[in-house]
């Protein structure tokens, strides 16, 4: 029953800018507050890793790996194909941290950990097979999910995303796909202006693409309420076999670039529904990966909430 932690301060490297609210500075407030929380040394730190190139193929254009690698490299300020930013060390870090999130997943299908908790970025829901977007390079939980897919013969995952913006990226990857249920609660309209109840799936993943908006000043009643009253029949119907969480924690009360009023009490719900939810039928499988978040405070206690509860388990 033991939960891993994932941290290293080679995801500090990718240097987006000064003044950047994508900073370096999540991951030292996040790092520093969970190492003075009394749980911290029953947490399995967990190794980083850079992805293959054929591990990132698994979602990822070839022309798109080789376009982020030769501009990282040119020194651009930013991709030439979206509105992320970026500096020398870029792409290195992005594929830290995608394959930091697959030597997470090893661990879970290991026995290492049942479930574990990915400090990395830069972040990913964002990114689509051709294009980074949103301060997102390459997606780590479509990443996670195909990965789970080809080395461990997972047919059903589920990904889950409270950010307070929608995953494009991640619902691109699997909006034909069938053999993965993606659902996500977000502020609509807003960056990146998609994510609406009509965006279900098609073909063989009709049904499958759940979206959940609200309106600005939307809590812990919409969000966890979301939560439970249709992603859990969802997924009790889906019956995943692993269980993915893109945590966006940008939907807390006093975030910056966000628009609702989740608190601390509101994520230790989600974090109970997610564990209740890998329960199903997934042997309690789980593996969440930060995603946005901007206030540093606010990030902190959220994300120690987020790892308190992951390790007191369902």
């Amino acid at each position: 029953m033991k939960t891993g932690y994932l941290f290293d301060e080679i995801f500090l490297q990718h240097q987006p800018g000064e003044g950047h609210p994508e900073s370096p500075l999540r991951l030292l407030a996040i790092d520093r507050a969970v190492r003075t929380m009394p749980f911290f040394p029953e947490l399995t730190r967990l190794p980083v890793r850079q992805a293959s190139l054929e591990e990132l193929y698994l979602v990822h254009s070839r022309e798109y790996v080789d376009l982020v690698k030769g501009e990282c490299a040119a020194g651009r300020p930013s991709l030439s194909g979206g509105d992320t930013d970026i500096c020398p060390e870029s792409y290195r870090v992005a594929l830290t941290a995608a394959g930091s999130v697959l030597a997470a997943v090893d661990a879970v299908f290991a026995g290492t950990v049942q479930r574990a908790f990915c400090a990395v970025r830069p972040p990913g829901h964002h990114a689509g097979p051709e294009r980074g977007m949103g301060f997102c390079l390459f997606n780590n939980i479509a990443l996670a999910a195909r990965y789970a897919q080809k080395k461990y013969g997972v047919k059903r995952v589920l990904i889950a995303d409270f950010d307070v913006h929608h995953g494009n990226g991640t619902q691109d990857v699997f909006y034909q796909d069938g053999s993965v249920l993606f659902f996500s609660t977000h502020l609509f309209p807003h960056y990146p202006g998609t994510g609406s109840p009509a965006e279900k799936g098609l073909d063989k993943a009709a049904g499958l693409i759940i979206n959940r908006p609200f309106w600005h000043g939307a809590g812990n009643r919409e969000i966890v309420g979301a939560f439970r009253d249709t992603l859990l029949p969802a997924a009790r119907a889906f019956k995943p076999e692993f269980t993915l969480i893109s945590a966006g924690f940008d939907s807390r009360k006093n975030d910056p670039l966000g628009g609702f009023q989740v608190d601390d009490n509101g994520f230790r719900e989600l974090t109970r529904i997610m564990l209740a939810v890998a329960a199903f039928s997934g042997k309690g499988r789980l593996v969440s990966v930060l995603e946005g978040g901007y206030d540093l405070a606010g990030l902190a206690a959220a994300v120690c909430v987020h790892l308190d509860e992951l390790r007191r388990g369902a």
